[in-house]
């Protein structure tokens, strides 16, 4: 157990590499593909990435130009289904990866309560409506009464 509580973290050069970034890839809950075709897809690109299949989708490590053309072709895929998110820390990093915690990590609880409402916001990308903020004043009662009058009169 107290192997857990200070894990020894070992990062290459690449991994500790400011300009390095790491998304997490979130399949909605109608997501038309699946984790091991969106790591396959992104492996097809044959950029210089870190690619990990997760159990809610993938992650991705690499340069930030890369990364974000990656997901910009992995989006072609499923425009409707599939979430971006920043993760702090490499895939496999020992501080995070829950093979080394012996449990579930931090932030994954979040995720889950988040892959809830996903279902949601895809249907509201798939049929967006419009919306505005501004509140509707009610009418004056003067011309509420002139309406009413009108179709009793045209009802005569």
């Amino acid at each position: 157990m107290f192997e857990n509580v200070s894990p020894t973290v070992v990062l290459d050069n690449e991994d500790s590499d400011p300009e390095n970034i790491t998304k997490m890839i979130i399949l909605g809950p109608k997501a038309e593909v699946s984790e091991s075709e969106v790591v396959n897809f992104l492996h097809l690109l044959n950029l210089p990435l870190t690619i990990k299949q997760t159990c809610y989708g993938a992650m991705v490590s690499g340069k930030e130009e890369d990364v974000v053309e990656s997901l910009k072709e992995l989006r072609k895929l499923d425009p409707y289904h599939l979430f971006f998110k920043d993760r702090g820390f490499p895939a496999g990093d020992p501080r995070r990866c829950r093979g080394h915690r012996k449990g579930p990590r931090e932030g994954f609880h979040q995720l889950e309560h988040e892959f809830k409402l996903l279902g949601d916001v895809s249907d509201a990308l798939k049929h967006p409506k419009e919306v505005s903020l501004k509140k509707d004043e009610p009418i004056p009662v003067e011309e509420f009464e002139n309406i009413m009058n009108q179709v009793l009169d045209d009802e005569k």
